[in-house]
This record gives C-alpha cells, sequence and structure tokens, in this order.
C-alpha cells in the first residue's frame, strides 16, 4: 500500500510516498480502507519540526481520517466491515478527564496519521460517522471539530442566549461558529478578510470583525455587548490576540485557549485577570465519549462541516503550502482515493 510520511528528517523536503505491506488486524483491532484526510495546523508545526518533541521516523502525517472497515480481528463488536468511522485524535482517551497515557496516543505523532491507503486501529480508536457528511467532512471531525466542541459544550456548557467571540476562520473557528449557532448562541467573529467575514455571515455569524482595521477588537465587542463583554473566548490567536480576549471577557466569563499562532509567550495583567474572575482553560481536542456527543448533534442539526480544498493522495507539499498561507475558509483535506 502507499503512505505519504516524513522520511528521512522533518521538513516538508523529506515528505514522500511510501511503499509498506497491508497490515492485518489482530484481536479486537479493525483494518481501515482509508477515505480521506485533513489537515490541522498541528500537522503543519509537526511537519516542520516547530512542534515541540520530535517524533520517531518514519512518521505518517495528519491526525485526522474517514475510512470504511474493510476486516476485523477477533473479537470486535463496536463496528463492523462497511461501517464508516472516523479515527479517533487520542487512541486512549476514551471517557472522562484526560490522564497522561492518553495524552501521549494522539495520531499523526507519535502514532502513525491517516496519510495512508490503509490503518489498523483498535476497535476502542474509532467512532462511527454521520451518515449525512461526505468523506472528507468526515475527516474533518477528529481534532477541529471535537476540540470546538469540547471548549463550548463539554467545558464551557454553552447555552442559548450566550455571546461567543471566535478568532479567525480556520477549521475551529468555524466548528465553533456552527456549533454555537445550532445552540441558540449570539457569535462575533474576528478576520482579517472582508469576503471570509462575508461567508462566516452565511453560516450565521451575527457580528463581524476586520481586525486588520481594528486592531483593538475588544472595543467593538464592549460596544456589542453594552459593555458587558461575552461569556466565552475561543482563544486560537496566542500572544497576540489574548490582550483583547482578556479586554472582551464578561465577568466571570470563560476563554478556552487552543492555539499559539501568533506566539506562544504573552505579557498580560494579572490584575485584569482577577478582577474580571475569568476562568481560562487550556483545551486539547477531546475523549471518544465527546466525539460521539457531537456526532450525534451533528446529526441531529444535519451541520454541514465547511471544506475549503480537498487536494489528491500525492499533492502533500501543496496541502502544506496552502495551509501555511491562512487563507482558507475550513477543512483542507486529502482525497486518498485519488
Amino acid at each position: 500500500m502507499k503512505a505519504m510520511a516524513l522520511q528521512e528528517d522533518f521538513g516538508l523536503e523529506n515528505l514522500k510516498p511510501l511503499e509498506r505491506d497491508v497490515p492485518k488486524p489482530g484481536p479486537g483491532e479493525v483494518l481501515l480502507k482509508m477515505k480521506a484526510a485533513s489537515l490541522n495546523y498541528r500537522d503543519l508545526l509537526i511537519a516542520e519540526d516547530r512542534y515541540g518533541g520530535r517524533f520517531k521516523l518514519p512518521l505518517v502525517p495528519l491526525s485526522d481520517g474517514c475510512g470504511e472497515v474493510a476486516e476485523v480481528g477477533e473479537g470486535v463488536s463496536r463496528v463492523a466491515v462497511g461501517d464508516r468511522v472516523a479515527p479517533i485524535f487520542f487512541q486512549k482517551w476514551l471517557s472522562g478527564d484526560a490522564t497522561l497515557e492518553g495524552l501521549v496516543s494522539s495520531m499523526g505523532g507519535p502514532l502513525d496519521g491517516c496519510w495512508q491507503e490503509y490503518r489498523v486501529l483498535s476497535e476502542q480508536g474509532v467512532v462511527k460517522a454521520p451518515a449525512h457528511l461526505s468523506d472528507a467532512q468526515v475527516a474533518s471531525l477528529p481534532c477541529a471539530a471535537l476540540t470546538a466542541w469540547r471548549a463550548l459544550v463539554t467545558e464551557g456548557g454553552i447555552k442559548a442566549g450566550d455571546t461567543i467571540l471566535l478568532q479567525g476562520t480556520g477549521g475551529v473557528s468555524i466548528f465553533a461558529l456552527q456549533f454555537a449557532k445550532a445552540a441558540g448562541a449570539e457569535v462575533i467573529i474576528t478576520s482579517s478578510s472582508d469576503e471570509k467575514l462575508e461567508r462566516a455571515k452565511s453560516l450565521g455569524a451575527d457580528h463581524v470583525i476586520n481586525y486588520r482595521e481594528t486592531p483593538e477588537t475588544s472595543k467593538i465587542v464592549r460596544d456589542i455587548t453594552g459593555w458587558r463583554g461575552v461569556d466565552h473566548v475561543i482563544e486560537v490567536g496566542g500572544a497576540e490576540t489574548l490582550k483583547e480576549a482578556l479586554k472582551s471577557i464578561r465577568l466571570n466569563g470563560r476563554i478556552s485557549i487552543i492555539g499559539n499562532v501568533s506566539g506562544n509567550t504573552a505579557d498580560l495583567r494579572i490584575g485584569a485577570i482577577i478582577a474580571t474572575r475569568v476562568t481560562m482553560q487550556g483545551i486539547s481536542v477531546g475523549s471518544r465519549a465527546d466525539f460521539e456527543a457531537m456526532n450525534r448533534a451533528i446529526d441531529l442539526h444535519k451541520i454541514d462541516p465547511v471544506v475549503d480544498t480537498v487536494l489528491p493522495f500525492d499533492a502533500g507539499r501543496d496541502a502544506f503550502a496552502q495551509m501555511a498561507t491562512g487563507k482558507h475558509f475550513g477543512k483542507i483535506c486529502i482525497d486518498l482515493e485519488a
């Protein structure tokens, strides 16, 4: 079978096709015929050796995928041949709070990811896919969608009437927009692109802010909310956006810290954190139980994940180059059968 792997070293120049034997599932395992995969910013950081900690090579990238169960090992009961499934991001985080064992079982590093024609996984490490979604849409769920779900629902307890501030129009933020609107929340979203902001409005965004035109986005947020502030911020920017997030949050509000695109170190006013009584929490994707709950909501509300681009199997560097530009709206996906 064919796989795409970082081979001799990290760096996109070392991302090359690799031939391997089709694996066989053992007891409690399933063989997936992979249909599609999707990219996250984390995948780019790992490929360029900017993630922190070097994983064992060769490494098959991309944590997120969609596959069809082609064969099952002895004792498998959770899924059957022919089922369409998605691997869970943390293969050993099944429910409850995260554990160290769970957090070191992530797909796409240290475990081989989904950019291959076949993949063997434990039956415990897959979930059935919502039937109305395409393969690419299913492949967009395991990391970005589940991160947004965990932040807003599992940890955030979002409810109708809440006001949510979203940063940018990448995968996590667009899923958060869709989940927030399904919950009856009011959504404010930022971007540097008026075109992207118009697309966000078509998905239900109530207020949009171009942060290039207005870098101090908190002033507009305060105007929108009557100076009360928002209930919840999905913080994906990092160092350059966290200060504005703190200025935008209401008393006793919540900031879910998910990304650090603009930097890893921020100079914060401790007094502001104390004064607002804000809850700031890091979000690391979620458990299998979270994934299954999210899929039920996606199925109930017939939510359609937004896929920006679908590229063929061998378009590895093109996919990462597009991710690096930040010009995409929603998810960049790979058709593993093309």
